[in-house]
């Protein structure tokens, strides 16, 4: 199945694009040349990308305001979807920020960078430890209530997250670290396979020693006659019916790359063998 239909958004193609790679070194500051970020953010949408993911805290802003000048206004398939809860200090810096006047004033910044008057999926980047969740997730509620944001999503979250959150207001997506490597959110994939919630892993083509020249995932590239990173994005896409891989590059030629994995089906001996990594 090449599509999933994002609760309250729309359907998308299960293959996106991640837009923080299009930022400067430590997803902080410009790129180094906004032209080729904007070009691959446009090649994107021309190779049939429908779901484009972001966040307020890439550049910070940079991301959100090269995607608006890139493709806004937006094609009516075309979903984007951006978060906050973390906020930078520098590059590689992350600090968690979720309180209601912060999580509104971002939402409606968003709105204002990405060129946009509804926001298609909202998510919170993180739950804030230091604010009531209650808090965050009525903040959330409201937003969606008020028509500032479509739908909304969570990353880096438990399924008792998930489901503490839905008490709430219906959530749409989940955006965990997942990948041939690190399945320590198997679980939560498991119950969003079940719950027709739509799984974004980040880092989706992480792969460490396996990629190496002698390892699993390169046997499976020359068998397939593909790249390992399309490998990895295969498996996931086979991995299940409500996985949307967002591989992020600042490179045009890395994402055409990437997006060739939509067309490469594993075999059943590869995918066997390729689980067994995990």
């Amino acid at each position: 199945m090449s599509t999933f239909d994002i609760a309250g958004v729309g359907t998308v193609d299960r293959l996106g694009f991640g837009a923080m790679r299009i930022t400067g070194p430590g997803i902080w500051g410009e790129p180094a040349d906004r032209e080729t970020a904007r070009a691959v953010v446009r090649r994107a949408v021309e190779l049939g990308v429908t779901l484009i993911d972001t966040a307020d805290s890439y550049g910070p802003y940079v991301s959100e305001e090269i995607i608006a000048e890139a493709i806004a206004p937006y094609d009516d398939d075309v979903v984007v979807a951006t978060k906050a809860g973390l906020v930078r200090t520098g590059p590689d810096r992350w600090h968690q920020v979720a309180r209601r006047e912060y999580l509104v004033q971002q939402a409606h910044l968003s709105l204002r960078r990405l060129q946009t008057d509804v926001i298609d999926l909202f998510q919170l980047h993180r739950i804030d430890s230091r604010t009531p969740r209650e808090e965050q997730f009525e903040t959330l509620a409201e937003l969606r209530q008020e028509g500032v944001v479509k739908a909304i999503g969570l990353s880096e979250v438990s399924v008792a997250d998930i489901e503490e959150a839905s008490r709430y207001v219906p959530v749409a997506t989940v955006q965990n670290r997942y990948n041939l490597t690190d399945r320590r959110s198997a679980d939560v994939l498991a119950y969003c396979t079940e719950n027709g919630i739509g799984f974004m892993p980040w880092a989706p083509v992480a792969a460490g020693e396996h990629a190496a020249t002698s390892g699993p995932l390169a046997r499976a590239a020359v068998e397939h006659d593909a790249t390992p990173s399309q490998v990895a994005l295969a498996w996931l896409l086979q991995a299940s019916p409500v996985m949307l891989p967002i591989p992020g590059t600042g490179s045009i030629a890395h994402l055409e790359e990437n997006l060739a994995a939509n067309d490469l089906k594993l075999t059943p001996e590869t995918v066997e063998e390729l689980d067994a990594l995990g």
